[in-house]
């Protein structure tokens, strides 16, 4: 069968190859892009160099940057490194988390051509073996060392870092060597810092990306300057917005990962705008320091993970005064990370009404460290769980078909060309024809409408097997759960793998759900009816149990970005997850009271699975 092609929306363009695969391009163009990403920072402190750039609470009010100041910054620190012979082969490590430094620190190694590596904090500040930040070190070689507090990264330093290599502190000190943050700031800069930055081409390694490691040692991507120019250059097309208003952030996201560190504060900087640097999170204990900060800061456009969303409703809607500073000039809702509940979504449409007299649009975001911005969402009043959009503009998506699903391949200026000194790992992230392989899983929303776009279909790596050989897709599952056993659930983890049947462990809405007979009562129910519907074992959840406790990022529960870590709890609640598979279950165990029975009937999907018809009573 030869390609055919129908035009999807605007410029997306669907075609079906004759070797089965799908294909969408998005030829929209984004316009001009530069050749680094400082040209921006150059042009913001000449046209308006007293705006501020950077801003963090300090004691009294807030500590603030200016355009002007940054760019002076980045030349100082730029010569204070080149001084010391950095350049693409001999990095800097950044061990602590976002701070003006951090962003000095970067701007200068943008600015010069020094790659930086900017590492989660986990890795110095949660591990007691340090064992990854080691290898880490070791694959990295690292020419200069950062951390913004000496004493708390002190051990890290100690355990990790080879004696002579040079490690600079803002404060506290690590060791008798240690060198002054100020004293890179108080480095004259001469003629090589702009030789250096006109010898920077789309190509020359920005900074340099670890992936989470939860299947594996993290991987090293690489960010170039094309990546970094072309997703912003992007965002702007992509975002009219952008270019209408200074964009103002109130951001949390670690710089450590590519949706805080590329795109909010990229968005910023490219645009001329205002980062105010939230030191809050989306957690109990924490999300006050955001709520303090939201007093203070109106956000022209608020991005985060849909968990700081969820965290946002009970405050907007308890504090008048918070909510119109609040919707005062937003204009855009961007998340990603994971689904956002509708739940969530009709609440902050129903307080925008309330306060402005009008909805703020949504936009799901679907991108990775590796390949950037790939598909977008956009949608009023919230959409259907796991919903994704089409490719975003420069974008070329190749759905290729593999045990039955459709495995999301990419093409576009947003793509890492691979993975430091890995050479290994980056050819086999790349299929035949270039295509970047994200082990992620799309389907379409409806089939026969593609317009609608693409659904999220799971992490293929997430997916395992029952004992009978059945696939369990546990990206699919979870969405159909959340969506069926609101609003007593908030989110679910899927298990099973090597067992005779699904289980989950489920964190309620709010602690008092997991001891309510009612609610217990409801969520049988819901889980029943579920399970007699169930077209196969791979759809069929027999048990559950609630998780009872405060979840942790500290134990690996949650990301840093506030979202359920499947592999994470699993490995934290073992005992529980066997609980779930006893002979005689205990008490708190929420059970259908049906037991699986094998069938030699297929699924859709080819996959051996069990009739609903077959389940009996326990």
């Amino acid at each position: 069968m030869g390609a055919r092609a129908i035009t999807l929306c605007q410029d997306c363009v669907f075609r079906l190859s004759g070797d089965g695969s799908v294909r969408i391009t998005n030829s929209s163009q984004i316009g001009d892009v530069p050749g680094r990403i400082t040209e921006r920072l150059e042009h913001w402190a000449t046209t308006v160099p007293s705006r501020v750039f950077l801003a963090r609470r300090a004691e009294v009010g807030w500590r603030k940057v200016t355009y002007a100041d940054a760019l002076d910054a980045a030349r100082r620190i730029g010569q204070a490194l080149l001084d010391r012979g950095l350049c693409h082969s001999r990095p800097v490590l950044i061990l602590s988390g976002n701070s003006i430094e951090h962003a000095l620190l970067s701007l200068a190694c943008l600015h010069v051509g020094v790659p930086f590596v900017p590492l989660s904090t986990a890795y110095s500040l949660l591990s007691s073996d340090h064992v990854r930040l080691r290898d880490i070190v070791a694959l990295i070689q690292p020419a200069l060392v950062f951390a913004d507090d000496g004493l708390k990264y002190a051990a890290a330093i100690r355990d990790c870092i080879a004696p002579g290599t040079e490690v600079v502190l803002v404060h506290g000190e690590s060791g008798p060597a240690a060198t002054p943050f100020r004293k890179l700031l108080a480095t004259e800069p001469c003629r090589d810092v702009e030789v250096a930055a006109t010898a920077i081409n789309p190509e020359t390694v920005a900074k340099v990306l670890f992936t989470s490691g939860s299947t594996g040692f993290p991987k090293g991507v690489i960010s170039t300057q094309r990546m970094i120019c072309n997703t912003l250059q992007a965002l702007l097309a992509w975002y009219p917005v952008l270019a209408e208003e200074p964009p103002v952030l109130l951001d949390w996201m670690p710089w450590s990962h590519v949706f805080g560190g590329t795109v909010s504060f990229g968005i910023v900087l490219y645009n001329g705008g205002t980062f105010y640097i939230d030191e809050g999170k989306p957690l109990p204990g924490l999300i006050e320091t955001t709520i303090c900060n939201l007093r203070e800061v109106a956000p022209v456009i608020y991005s985060s993970v849909p968990k700081a969303f969820e965290e946002l409703v009970p405050w907007l809607r308890k504090d008048a005064e918070l909510r119109n500073r609040f919707f005062s000039r937003v204009q855009v809702f961007q998340y990603s990370g994971a689904s956002i509940p509708q739940n969530v979504c009709d609440a902050f449409d129903e307080l925008a009404l309330q306060t402005v007299g009008r909805r703020i649009p949504w936009v799901g975001a679907f991108g990775s460290t590796e390949a950037g911005p790939m598909l977008a969402d956009q949608h009023v009043g919230g959409s259907a769980a796991g919903r994704v959009g089409l490719p975003v503009p420069g974008v070329t998506l190749k759905l290729a078909r593999v045990d039955g699903r459709l495995d999301a391949r990419i093409k576009s200026p947003y793509v890492t060309p691979g993975y430091w000194k890995r050479e290994d790992l980056t050819a086999a992230a790349f299929d035949e024809e270039g295509f970047f392989c994200t082990g992620d899983a799309l389907n379409w929303v409806d089939e026969h409408d593609p317009k609608q776009g693409l659904r999220y279909d799971g992490r293929i790596a997430e997916d395992f097997k029952l004992t009978a050989g059945i696939w369990v897709r546990v990206g699919l599952l979870r969405n159909h759960l959340l969506k069926h056993l609101a609003p007593e659930i908030r989110d679910v983890v899927v298990v099973g793998e090597n067992r005779h049947y699904i289980a989950v462990l489920a964190v309620p809405w709010t602690p008092e759900i997991a001891e309510s007979e009612a609610a217990r009562a409801s969520v049988r129910a819901k889980l029943t009816a579920l399970a007699k519907q169930a077209t196969g074992s791979s759809q069929r959840v027999l048990r559950l149990s609630f998780l009872t406790k405060s979840l942790s990022i500290d134990a690996g529960e949650l990301t840093e970005k506030g979202s359920v870590s499947q592999r994470g709890i699993t490995r934290q609640h073992a005992g529980l997850v066997e609980e779930l598979y006893a002979d005689k279950p205990a008490a708190h165990i929420i059970c259908t009271g049906l037991v699986p029975v094998a069938s030699t009937s297929r699924s859709s999907e080819g996959c051996p699975v069990e009739s609903r018809h077959k389940s009996r009573r326990a």
